[in-house]
């Protein structure tokens, strides 16, 4: 074997490094849409077409972002979700409402995220592989969330921080449960404990952070199917995109995509849910890198039940 020097050994390390950084740059600009079909509805209904949305972190000048989004009402879908995280800048709202403009006329949820609430801070690339120290920055200059609640709510979505509501959509009832973001502790679950309504057609809870306690009322209390953002898939994961984290307690394994809650019940098992977890359209600002994990957006088929 040739003796390789020190020197060119950390030069060749350096550029597969810069190699890999300039990879997961452009993979975080490869907007894809994901689809999944959920036998939810009772027999014979007409399917129903759900668009999630999460985890934009919009920053004005992101334009390639805004016009992906902006098109998705091509898809004409029955019902947006937004599971939050839609800032990342103080001057963004317009810009998200713009490139909503096409989903708003539908009918829509929403609830917010951390980084609605607050300006992104400058942060270590890999300090969220490390354990969650339970540090909050909260003392960071506040985003105008309150705007993008009044344009959403003007559109007509219903806004489901900490509340139950049932919402027509068609000919199909639906009821959900949403809370604040919990990864800020602001979810209130005593405020959207209890059995869900039996009476609608499907029940759905709704977070942007998926916690496990959250996860555990919603399925406990009947919810059929729980929908969730917050993990970025993991952001920076392993070849075939295997999570390091989820930045909440919720494992790696199900840190995207659509699973079980718990995570080894059955579908019509009592106390269990389907769960979908979106890994979101964004990253940190100053961080746009993603590796083998795409942002997404997901539509969600809802068909009836054998």
């Amino acid at each position: 074997m040739p003796f390789l020097s020190i020197p060119r050994v950390l030069g060749a390390g350096a550029a597969s490094g810069a190699a890999v950084t300039a990879y997961a740059a452009w993979e975080a600009r490869q907007y894809t849409l994901r689809r999944y079909e959920l036998p939810l509805l009772p027999a014979g209904m007409r399917p129903l077409r759900v668009l999630q949305l999460s985890d934009l972190h919009l920053v004005p000048g992101q334009r390639a972002k805004q016009d992906w989004v902006r098109r998705l009402g091509d898809l004409a879908p029955d019902l947006v979700i937004d599971t939050g995280d839609n800032l990342a800048h103080r001057d963004a709202v317009p810009a998200v409402l713009d490139c909503f403009a096409p989903l708003l006329d539908r009918p829509g949820v929403f609830v917010h995220g951390s980084n609605d609430y607050f300006s992104p801070g400058l942060r270590n690339p890999l300090a969220y592989l490390l354990p969650d120290d339970g540090k909050r920055r909260t003392d960071l200059p506040p985003l105008p969330w309150g705007d993008l609640s009044d344009g959403f709510r003007a559109a007509g979505w219903h806004d489901l921080t900490n509340r139950r509501e049932t919402v027509r959509v068609g000919e199909t009832s639906i009821a959900f449960a949403g809370v604040d973001d919990p990864h800020l502790g602001y979810d209130d679950l005593p405020a959207v404990a209890g059995q869900a309504d039996r009476t609608a057609d499907v029940r759905l809870g709704i977070t942007h952070a998926p916690y496990l306690r959250v996860l555990d009322q919603y399925a406990a209390d009947g919810y059929e199917a729980i929908i969730a953002g917050h993990t970025h898939g993991g952001q920076v994961c392993l070849p075939g995109g295997r999570a390091l984290t989820t930045n909440c307690d919720l494992e790696p394994e199900r840190a995207r995509g659509l699973h079980r809650h718990p995570a080894d019940s059955m579908p019509g098992e009592p106390g269990s849910a389907w769960l979908h977890v979106s890994a979101g359209l964004g990253t940190h600002p100053q961080i746009r890198l993603r590796l083998a994990c795409r942002p997404e957006a997901t539509l969600l088929t809802l068909l009836p039940r054998d």
